[in-house]
């Protein structure tokens, strides 16, 4: 037999099933004939008039019906048992999906896609920021005699490059000679260390190239290492239209919200760890005209984190299945990342 407080939370977890599910009030009758709590319906009113008491649940109108609040729906998150496993086509589905991929673009387009499409929300993903990336690579390409272009490679499988104007003339021996160098200098170093080490440089060429050699660690100290460019994917925005009652009024503002590129940099602040999956819930979102929403997000990477991810929805959503498809979207991207 369960006591009254868990009994009172196996109504608010059947209210919150039953909303997600129909969209609809939910009343006691509906809860004595759909869950298997073995008591009456008046008992279970009287367990919905304490959950009213709380906060927990409200009445939208004069019907018998209540609905889940921000607080009720942030008891039955904390309160989850476990989350909803993808099924075993699904995981077959996401991998091999995403080891189709033949880039950093096309992995994280595709991440957006299937995490929009498993949870019918709006799924966004940050780029792999530039300081939490290692060197593996810069290739130096002669576009003209005096004009290179800086392609560097990292860990996460970014690539940045630039062009740069030399004023000088150099020989297939000058650039070589700079490759190594710079190579030398950046190689497996975290960029924040790298950028020490591409600033002395010029101190490590003959003094014909030092001239050279200053204009391009300037170029790579101030545009890849201080200025890092964040950049985001985001997709399924769509989704949100099909829940149009679930954001009375305020649609509008969440769509323009989610245009603004910082506004979901913030959004996806609090994902530095990719074991622990971030829940905000309606009006604990800093983020003004977002509190009529859920965020959902996770790190993701091997080893060290390399963005963050997740999804966008009204409040009325499946946590556990969503939570389930964040972290094993998440789980993939980091191991296909890791075997680039």
């Amino acid at each position: 037999m369960m006591n009254a407080d868990e009994r009172r939370f196996a109504v608010l977890q059947a209210i919150v099933a039953d909303y997600v599910e129909t969209k609809e009030p939910v009343g006691s009758k509906t809860i004595v004939d759909r869950h298997n709590l073995g008591v009456s319906s008046a008992t279970v009113r009287n367990d919905m008039a304490v959950l009213e008491d709380d906060g927990l649940i409200a009445q939208p109108h004069t019907s018998a019906g209540r609905i889940p609040t921000d607080k009720g729906y942030r008891l039955f998150v904390d309160r989850l048992a476990q989350v909803k496993p993808l099924s075993a086509a699904e995981r077959r589905a996401v991998q091999t999906f995403l080891a189709g991929a033949v880039d950093l673009d096309d992995v994280l387009r595709r991440s957006v896609r299937l995490l929009a499409q498993l949870t019918r929300q709006v799924a966004v993903i940050q780029y792999p920021t530039l300081t939490r990336s290692t060197v593996c690579h810069l290739e130096v390409v002669v576009l003209t005699p005096a004009r290179l272009m800086l392609v560097l490679i990292t860990d996460s499988g970014r690539v940045d490059q630039r062009v740069v104007d030399l004023g000088d003339v150099l020989s297939d021996d000058d650039v070589a000679t700079l490759r190594t160098r710079i190579n030398a200098a950046l190689v497996g170093r975290p960029l924040a260390a790298a950028s020490a080490e591409v600033a002395e440089l010029p101190d490590t060429v003959p003094p014909e190239l030092r001239d050279v050699a200053t204009t391009l660690s300037t170029v790579l100290i101030e545009t890849l290492v201080e200025h890092p460019e964040e950049r985001l994917v985001l997709g399924g925005t769509a989704n949100l239209t099909r829940n149009v009652a679930d954001f009375p009024g305020t649609l509008r503002q969440v769509l323009e919200a989610l245009e603004e590129q910082v506004v979901v940099l913030k959004l996806l602040a609090a994902a530095q760890d990719r074991n622990l999956v971030t829940v905000r819930i309606g009006e604990e979102n800093e983020i003004e005209d977002l509190r009529a929403t859920s965020v959902i997000s996770i790190g993701y990477g091997l080893g060290t984190v390399l963005g963050g991810m997740g999804v966008v929805g009204p409040t009325r959503m499946d946590y556990p299945g969503t939570i389930g498809a964040v972290h094993a979207v998440a789980r993939y991207v980091g191991e296909i990342l890791a075997g680039r």
